[in-house]
This record gives structure tokens, C-alpha cells and sequence, in this order.
């Protein structure tokens, strides 16, 4: 839906259900930390620069695009089944192999558990390192915006 809309906010917004939908398949998959990051990131503040952007361009010449479908259009459908066909025969095999043992170990990669255990104890010190550099970059802003309001 987003790329079949002459709107470009009704194109963004639908970029953003997009995201939600990624999101709810992160879920599905049991990663709740990058369905968390997704939902802020991608659909929070990317696509609110993309709505910006969006407002401040002047799109009003969006009525000279053409209706007819041509050979780019149609090459886009073609090559769009090839690959919803070769992603169908993909999901169909993965399935029909019962013999593929899944390790107890693959089901917790992306939790926010064992993220929180790696970044306190295998991480520790980076993790800590970063910290102090963003709180530097925040105390720096805020010296910054203080010198220009005085």
C-alpha cells in the first residue's frame, strides 16, 4: 500500500504500519528487544524526520505523474512474483524437513534477559564506556545551548 499511494503522508503513514508489522513479527519470533527498538526507532523517529521532510518539501507537481502502465511497471510485477515464489518454495521446504533439530539455546537470542546478561557482564566495561560518552555529548549540548541563550 505504501508504494501504490500518489499521497506522500498516506505513503508514510502506511511505512509506518509497516514498521508495526515487522515489529509484531520480531514478537512472533520471540525477540522482544528488537521489536521494541524497531517500534522506537524506525517508527518513532525516522519516520517522524521522513513526515518532516515530507511538510516541508513543496510536492505539487505529483499530478503530472502518468497513469500507463509500461514496461518498468510490469517488469516490477514479474520480478515481485519471482521472488514471492522463491520466498513460498523457501518456507515450504524449511517446513518440510522434520528432521532439523532447533538448539534450546536459538530460542533466547534477541530476549531482553540474555541482552541485559551479555551487556552487564560479558560487556561491561564498553557498555560502561559508552555511557560516559553519551552523558559527555549531553552535558556538551546542554554547555552549548547555554553559551547561545546567554
Amino acid at each position: 500500500m505504501m508504494v501504490t499511494r500518489k499521497n506522500p503522508i498516506t505513503s508514510a503513514l502506511y511505512l509506518i504500519l509497516n514498521f508495526f508489522c515487522v515489529s509484531a513479527i520480531y514478537l512472533l519470533l520471540r525477540a522482544q528487544f528488537i521489536a521494541i527498538i524497531q517500534v522506537l526507532v524506525y517508527a518513532g523517529a525516522i519516520m517522524v524526520l521522513f513526515l518532516f521532510v515530507i511538510m516541508l518539501l513543496n510536492l505539487h507537481d505529483e499530478s503530472k505523474l502518468s497513469e500507463k502502465i509500461t514496461y518498468k511497471k510490469l517488469s516490477a510485477i514479474l520480478i515481485s512474483l519471482l521472488l514471492f515464489s522463491v520466498l513460498a518454495i523457501t518456507v515450504y521446504f524449511s517446513y518440510m524437513n522434520k528432521y532439523r533439530e532447533i538448539h534450546s539455546s536459538a530460542e533466547t537470542i534477541g530476549t531482553i534477559e540474555v541482552i541485559g546478561n551479555e551487556l552487564y557482564t560479558t560487556f561491561s566495561f564498553p557498555f560502561e564506556l559508552v555511557s560516559f560518552v553519551l552523558l559527555a555529548a549531553i552535558v556538551g549540548a546542554i554547555v552549548l545551548a547555554k553559551k547561545k541563550f546567554d
